[in-house]
């Protein structure tokens, strides 16, 4: 028997990514939303599951009130697709959102999205310790640039801690094994 396909989970893919000059801009963003539009067309022309996660927070970043917090153009959520809103970092900070992970049963959820050392370092984990089996697209995720210290070796290393919680794979890989499947 087949598994049922798993749950395409699109973690904070919001215009303050986006925003130069705003404390969680990505400079890759380009790069990273290209991979998350493949993967979502993907998932969407086989009919399989989208899921939405939104990072909302009553502070000067996250604020529900600016539009700083809308989808990006052309990543937004489509009819039928479910939309979770977020407070904290992590994605079962929704209550909605952990009523329904706990209602499923031997799914697996593939992972792509904004925010790796926050939203989905935080979900993958927590997610982790509910025996919810997520699978990371660490060729579709991003995190702002640290403060201090190398750049080039922080999303690398935070890839690496998700690692130990959840399967890693590139789109590549993930396309070409999905290519022609169908429900």
């Amino acid at each position: 028997m087949h598994d049922d396909p798993p749950i395409l989970v699109c973690a904070d893919l919001q215009v303050e990514y986006l925003t130069e000059g705003r404390s969680h801009f990505i400079a890759d963003a380009e790069a990273i939303t290209s991979r998350c539009l493949q993967l979502m067309t993907l998932w969407r022309n086989n009919l399989w599951p989208v899921m939405h996660l939104k990072r909302i927070a009553q502070a000067a970043w996250f604020n529900p009130a600016s539009n700083l917090t809308d989808w990006i153009a052309g990543l937004k959520p489509r009819p039928g697709e479910l939309t979770f809103e977020h407070p904290l970092p992590s994605a079962y900070s929704s209550a909605r959102f952990a009523e329904y992970m706990s209602n499923m049963r031997n799914i697996r959820c593939v992972l792509l999205g904004f925010s790796l050392d926050e939203t989905i370092l935080s979900t993958v984990v927590e997610g982790f310790h509910r025996s919810h089996r997520y699978q990371l697209v660490g060729d579709a995720v991003a995190c702002r640039r640290p403060g201090a210290g190398d750049g080039a070796s922080y999303k690398p290393a935070v890839v690496r801690v998700i690692g130990n919680y959840a399967g890693i794979q590139e789109s590549a890989e993930l396309i070409e094994e999905n290519t022609g499947i169908t429900v």
